[in-house]
This record gives structure tokens, sequence and C-alpha cells, in this order.
């Protein structure tokens, strides 16, 4: 904690206390070339969309509405920023931070989802508008930070049937807000693992989940405690969340 100021040793001071007292109808448009919605040179559809395949996987909502590429799958609290790469044959693949696809978009207009599930891919259609993704309100309170961590611990110690804490260290106003999202986001990845064949002998090495600001956004699993580390950018909406890692990112950390 060198070098917080009064207000962020406060807030620091004060998340620790209380954690050490609490323990735990679509209807649209016609359908239209999705192709037209990612690539910058065709006609534009709707800039925010619902999306599904033949019914396997979640519907999706994928919003263009601003410079990002953000999408959300339904039932699911998380919201992905996904990043753009030229394929061949002038397709155009979207993928998380951990570098794997999760959309591709081709110039003929088809659009593949691709999930754990179906890791070679699923054809997927526009079904109706869609409301813009929003963020998460802020957290401005080392109360309000308490209760969203609370709630993740809930989420994921009913998953695993055991009690998972989660704890936040050296918070700051700056990293609180993403912070309780990062915790949100590792209770998901938790409950994700519960559903493997291997999720119960992969998670009995997990005992705690501790969370912290630092420069770069990391995760790893060290001696039982689930290293999640957040790089807050003080940037509006959601260009903040590409300073934590995905719940995709925080499993592939119980699999090195």
């Amino acid at each position: 904690m060198r070098g917080l100021g009064s207000a962020n040793l406060a807030w620091a001071g004060a998340v620790t206390a209380m954690l050490m007292a609490t323990l735990p109808a679509h209807a649209g448009p016609l359908p239209f070339n999705l192709g037209d919605e990612l690539f910058p040179h065709a006609p534009k559809g709707p800039a925010v969309g619902l999306y599904q395949d033949n019914g396997t996987d979640p519907p999706f909502v994928l919003d263009r509405s601003t410079t990002l590429v953000l999408m959300r799958f339904d039932q699911s609290n998380e919201v992905w920023l996904l990043t753009a790469q030229p394929a061949p044959r002038g397709d155009m693949i979207y993928r998380n931070d951990a570098g794997e696809p999760m959309l591709r978009a081709t110039r003929l207009g088809g659009m593949t989802l691709f999930t754990l599930d179906h890791p070679e891919g699923t054809p997927v259609a526009f079904v109706g508008d869609a409301a813009p993704l929003r963020p998460s309100p802020p957290v401005t309170t080392p109360a309000a930070l308490l209760q969203r961590l609370a709630q993740a611990s809930a989420h994921a110690s009913h998953a695993v049937q055991r009690l998972i804490v989660f704890e936040a260290r050296d918070v700051t106003p700056q990293s609180a807000t993403l912070i309780a999202d990062a915790a949100g986001v590792t209770s998901e990845a938790i409950v994700s693992i519960t559903r493997r064949a291997d999720g119960r002998k992969v998670l009995a090495r997990l005992a705690k989940v501790l969370l912290s600001p630092g420069h770069k956004a990391s995760v790893d699993l060290v001696n039982g405690v689930l290293l999640v580390v957040v790089a807050p950018r003080n940037a509006p909406g959601f260009a903040d969340i590409a300073g934590r890692p995905s719940s995709r990112r925080i499993e592939l950390a119980f699999d090195r």
C-alpha cells in the first residue's frame, strides 16, 4: 500500500475490516446480412442485436453502438470485450482476451459462434433488436464493494458446495468498480469449471479468491489462492473492462 493517499488508505482499511467481519418478446426488422454488421465497408444493420444458433447455445447480444465490440450471453452478467483480427478469404475473427475466437464473420454474411460446447463453431442468426449493453453501476463505497464480493462468494460457494472466500486488498476509489466486476466474472469462471467432468478435481485446489489492483491484468493460482489483478484505466463506460481478465482467462489459470 506504499504510495497510497489518505482517501485510498481509508478505502482499503474499511474494506479489509468489513471483510474480516463478514464471510459468507423480441420484435424487430427483417433479418439482415450479418457480415454487414461487422465489416465497416458494408451497409450497416442494427448496431445492437440479439443472435442465436439452433438453440443449443444461449442467445447473445452483440453491441457495436460504440467503437468497442461487446457481447453478452443470455442469463450472464459478464460482458466480453472482443478484438478484431483479419482472417483468410477476407473473414474477420473476434477474439477474447485469452486469444480464443468467439465469433467469425465472412464477407458473404455468415456468422459463426465458438463456445466450449462447440469449439468447431456453430452458425448463428439475427433474431431481433436488443438494448445497448450498459456498465454496472459504479461502486462508490466500501459497503457496496463488500456486497458485490459477498454475492460473488455466495455464487461460487453454491456451485462448489463449500465456502469460497472472496477478498480484496489495496482497494482504491479508482479500482473499486473494476474489482467488483472482476469478482463477478471470477465467480462465473468457477461455476463454469463445475460443469466440467474434471471440475471437482480442478477446484479442489482452490481455497480463496484474492482481488487487487495492479499495473497489468493477470490471474494466477498460487498455493490454493486465486490471485486476480485488475488494471484500472479510468476510462468511461466499457473501455475499463479491458483492465480485468475474462472468465475464460480465469478458467484457463486452473489448467496451467
